[in-house]
């Protein structure tokens, strides 16, 4: 009986170091995607506006900052993925 009690014990001991360890990890997680959310929201503010302008360039400069434009998007775009996995 006190065989079964003790191995009880240390089931219950193990869960709740588990389930500890879990609910700090998620509160880290939703510490980090709060923090990757506002990152993403300062990128997406700054590009919003260059998208806007960019579609009024002309020539060879519109070629430039096209590519910089999408080089931004892309890398909101691998940002939203990272947040995505935080999920």
């Amino acid at each position: 009986m006190n065989d079964v009690r003790e191995e009880i014990d240390r089931l219950v001991g193990r869960v709740e170091q588990q389930r500890d360890e879990l609910r700090l990890k998620m509160q880290l997680a939703k510490a980090d995607a709060r923090d990757e959310w506002n990152k993403l929201e300062r990128q997406w503010e700054e590009v919003r506006p260059r998208v806007a302008r960019a579609g009024a360039v002309v020539g060879g400069t519109a070629k430039d900052v096209g590519s910089a434009l999408k080089l931004a998007l892309e890398e909101l775009g691998r940002g939203y993925d990272r947040l995505r996995k935080l999920f």
